[in-house]
């Protein structure tokens, strides 16, 4: 099964293949590289369950990675080779991620929101200038997410075009392997600079704060583990809110009852959730490598054998969420999804996505309670990335302010 399918979008793909062909299928990437899928909830459960037992998440042990079966160009290779917290296990992993976490310790996430209300309200003042009908991913679902993970960390305002522009090429499955080299280059080139100046020139961000826990650490972070966890960080940190944020617009759009209740009841909390679980923007997490042989719902997978997490497929598996999990409804008995991962990998930055996306949401909503799609919501473009899902432009009519 070759995965991205043309004019197919990656969850529609995910999707069918969990429904016709079961919970673990072989498939083909960009590239001609052979993997696994689990697309099931119970197949993605039970292999992030076992991170650091049965599978690990370093490439060192992706056989094919290193007897010349995958190219040396294969583009996706940045993605997974890379010195961060994705390609850890054990103790090396609880190392980095102990750092990193002190970035999002639910206090400081807390301290955050009056920040991403002022961003947030200052977007769509501008917003409101910008016309009727307007692109609400190239005004407000991107900026957004972009200037709070930027902000965070210290990146100025000028320079954050760059990283999100670096990150598009990265995940995008069409770029080839020397687009997808210049925009890793050029990334880890600019990170390596920022880093340089942030130690002259410190500042009130968590890039100094991570540059001073480095030098004060007995068992000191590199600065090579420091490069990557900028890298990860900032890409992750807004790349996947970005999505989220576009999906939950159009979820309600089409959905007015369920808008209406949000309105009614202030249930934006119960919004992000069923968008994390129903339209979620995390498709797939690379990979997962078996240490032994194992077995995954009676299919056989060897060690060093990639296994691509199908996220997307378990938050709307009619074994695990009924016949109609695939429609957004607000009003369903909240149960645990996996949207952010489980385990030692869960996603250290969930609070500061769930805090975002309320406040986006509900300010959005509160501010212009009457918009719309300005097209049908068949003809809304997507991301071309086998890993995040979100429309690339979102064509609204905003209604009058409130």
């Amino acid at each position: 099964m070759p995965i991205p399918v043309p004019g197919e979008r990656t969850s529609q793909t995910i999707r069918r293949i969990r429904d016709e062909s079961g919970p673990v299928v072989p498939i083909e990437l960009p590239g001609k590289v052979s993997a696994w899928a689990v697309t099931s909830y119970d197949t993605v459960d039970a292999v992030l369950s076992n991170d650091g037992v049965l599978y690990s998440k370093n490439p060192r042990h992706y056989t094919a990675l290193h007897d010349g079966t995958v190219p040396p160009d294969w583009p996706i290779r940045q993605l997974i080779e890379g010195d961060h917290l994705l390609a850890k296990d054990g103790t090396d992993h609880r190392r980095l991620r102990s750092l990193v976490n002190r970035a999002f310790t639910p206090a400081r996430v807390q301290s955050l929101a009056p920040r991403i209300q002022e961003l947030t309200d200052e977007l769509l003042d501008r917003l409101e200038g910008e016309g009727e009908t307007v692109d609400l991913v190239w005004h407000f679902t991107e900026p957004l997410p972009v200037a709070v993970i930027c902000e965070l960390f210290g990146v100025p305002e000028p320079e954050r075009a760059l990283i999100r522009r670096c990150t598009h090429v990265l995940l995008s499955h069409t770029a080839g392997p020397d687009e997808a080299a210049a925009a890793g280059g050029e990334l880890l080139g600019y990170l390596s600079t920022f880093i340089g100046r942030k130690r002259d020139d410190p500042g009130d961000d968590l890039t100094t704060a991570l540059i001073r826990a480095q030098e004060a650490d007995g068992d000191r972070l590199s600065d090579n583990e420091m490069l990557w966890i900028l890298w990860l960080v900032l890409i992750a940190g807004h790349e996947t809110t970005v999505h989220l944020l576009a999906n939950a617009v159009i979820a309600l759009c089409t959905h007015r009852d369920q808008l209406a209740a949000a309105q009614a009841d202030d249930s934006w909390e119960q919004v992000v959730e069923e968008t994390l679980r129903s339209r979620n923007s995390v498709m797939n997490v690379l990979f997962r490598y078996p240490l032994d042989d194992v077995s995954v719902a009676g299919t056989t997978i060897r060690t060093g054998e990639p296994i691509m997490v199908a996220i997307g497929g378990a938050g709307t598996d009619p074994a695990r969420y009924g016949e109609d999990a695939g429609r957004f409804d607000i009003s369903r008995e909240q149960e645990p999804h996996l949207a952010f991962g489980r385990g030692p990998h869960f996603c250290l930055g969930a609070p500061l996505a769930r805090l975002e996306s309320r406040i986006a949401l509900r300010t959005l909503f509160t501010r212009f309670p009457g918009l719309r799609l300005s097209v049908d919501a068949d003809d809304i473009p997507y991301t071309s990335s086998l890993i995040t899902e979100g429309p690339t432009e979102l064509p609204v009519v905003l209604g009058a302010p409130a």
